[in-house]
């Protein structure tokens, strides 16, 4: 069997559609108005898709989105969202993710965007096409009666408070507190309009119908907003009637601690709820440790998250800072191209250069994705053989150089 891949059409799209939803094995069926809904919010610049050249249906998807990437030092970064990503089981082991991706990272590199983000659903795929997971989750569940916490006090006891809020307000407030995020926290991507749209029930579409939730807001003595929970709860009871639910949070943010620990300690003093659920979380949040007793929270996920492949090496390492000065020189490989050559990094400056310079370090592109945001360590990535040190030294100089005081967290799924 062949294929062409190749943009798609707009006569194309829902047809593009029916290919996503069987590739991730949905059997959902693709409406007119859902496609056409759709549609309106997609450029077809970016979306590829592989047809049977004897049937002519679509087998395979892909799709990208620009996004802003917060990096060390709280610079956005240009880069480009991989999503939609299939490949129909018929037409497996073909090369036609290896054709829409090299397309992709090609139009990328003309587009001028830095790097490219996706999360992988499957992790061998991706990491031959030079990405590297950047950035890691963890989620808690909270054995509420076990966390030691006093109901009867006060959720925000610093002088702030907590209000429920409606879905208007928080489409006033959502977008500049996420803003002031993303400003301190690497790994997160911004969200535009349609994305709290969609969040908050203005905007819904089929293959994602809009659940509703509750909205908390916590705001400082002097009455500013510093923290955004919005969660869902379930309604179990037990034989005896007794209440047994559990709040899922589907969405904290928080840019104090104050603000952060009321949160939580407000989720945690619900009546009715045994259980809280954090969602995804950075592998280094607070939340176990704001707990009196931090063992009622149990870690039932851990797993990498958000992966980057750097397309521009001078403008990504020159966009970011770094926690030490020093100066490393950085052989990089890179089999599809755009990544490759040797560049000499200033950290004290945050210049990056190329370079005929002797290497300091060998590696290749994805390990560079791994480094990049300041989670892995270039001592470990060394002892794994991804790394090969050419100047004694180098991997400590560059485990210093590249890692954040914080772990990076990528709040959002795409």
């Amino acid at each position: 069997m062949s294929a062409d891949v190749r943009p798609i059409a707009a006569s194309e799209f829902a047809e593009w559609l029916q290919a996503l939803n069987t590739g991730f094995l949905r059997l959902d069926q693709v409406t007119q108005d859902d496609a056409a809904q759709r549609l309106a919010n997609s450029d077809l610049t970016r979306i590829q898709g592989a047809f049977d050249t004897e049937t002519g249906r679509c087998v395979a998807s892909f799709r990208s989105f620009a996004q802003q990437l917060t990096v060390p030092g709280g610079a956005a970064v240009p880069s480009s969202a991989v999503t939609n990503v299939s490949v129909l089981a018929t037409h497996r082991r073909q090369g036609l993710l290896t054709r829409m991706m090299v397309n992709e990272l090609t139009a990328a590199k003309a587009r001028g965007e830095v790097l490219s983000t996706l999360i992988a659903a499957e992790y061998p795929i991706y990491g031959r096409y030079g990405y590297g997971p950047a950035t890691g989750v963890s989620e808690w569940e909270i054995d509420v009666p076990r966390t030691g916490l006093d109901p009867r006090r006060s959720a925000a006891a610093d002088g702030g408070r907590i209000d429920l809020v409606d879905v208007e307000e928080v489409r006033k407030i959502g977008p500049e507190l996420h803003e002031r995020l993303c400003a301190t926290t690497p790994g997160a991507v911004n969200r535009d309009t349609r994305w709290w749209s969609l969040a908050t029930g203005l905007e819904e579409v089929s293959h994602r119908p809009y659940k509703p939730r509750f909205h908390a807001v916590y705001r400082t003595e002097a009455g500013e907003v510093a923290g955004l929970v919005a969660y869902t709860t379930d309604d179990h009871w037990t034989d005896a009637k007794l209440p047994q639910n559990t709040v899922q949070v589907k969405e904290l943010i928080a840019v104090t601690p104050d603000a952060e620990r009321a949160l939580w300690h407000f989720l945690c003093s619900i009546d009715w709820v045994l259980k809280v659920r954090t969602g995804f979380r950075a592998p280094d949040d607070l939340v176990p440790q704001l707990l009196p007793d931090p063992r009622a929270a149990r870690i039932v996920t851990a797993s990498d998250f958000l992966w980057v492949r750097v397309l521009d090496v001078v403008r990504a390492l020159g966009a970011r800072t770094y926690a030490v000065p020093g100066v490393l020189v950085l052989e990089v490989t890179d089999e599809l191209g755009p990544a490759a050559g040797r560049y000499r990094l200033d950290a004290g400056t945050a210049e990056c250069t190329a370079t005929e310079e002797p290497a300091d370090l060998r590696l290749d592109v994805s390990a560079l994705g791994s480094l990049y945001l300041g989670d892995e360590s270039a001592v470990r990535l060394g002892a794994l053989g991804r790394i090969v040190q050419e100047r004694p030294g180098a991997l400590a100089l560059a485990d210093a150089v590249f890692r954040t005081a914080r772990r990076p967290w990528c709040p959002d799924v795409f």
